[in-house]
């Protein structure tokens, strides 16, 4: 069993073509045993995002705490604390804040090898 607290765990930049003012925590990895999933925490500051992207696997997120935008290459939908998002696998999507705090998100994605 894994128990700590999420600030123990260092955030580091989100460093891909498209990303601005992103950080990722990897909160549980098939490092701790998990063998189906891997958790991820994502810190997006003000005027930040991640890029614009698409791949193979889904994407179940909660939206912690913040406003922005979920954006595709046709929409732009709002975005805010509680919020609960699937991204289907090969949909384009990215993250943007447009809040004027913190925009903070769990995302779970099945584990790759």
């Amino acid at each position: 069993m894994k128990h700590v607290h999420y600030t123990d765990i260092e955030a580091e930049n989100v460093d891909v073509e498209g990303a601005k003012d992103a950080k990722i925590r990897w909160l549980i990895t098939k490092d701790d045993g998990a063998k189906n999933f891997t958790m991820r925490l994502f810190d997006i500051d003000l005027d930040g995002q991640t890029p614009l992207h698409q791949h193979d696997w889904e994407h179940e997120v909660f939206i912690v705490s913040g406003s922005g935008e979920l954006r595709n290459k046709e929409r732009k939908n709002p975005i805010r604390k509680g919020d609960v998002i699937f991204v289907p696998s090969m949909e384009w999507h990215q993250f943007v804040n447009t809040g004027n705090e913190l925009l903070q998100f769990i995302c779970v994605i099945p584990y790759k090898e």
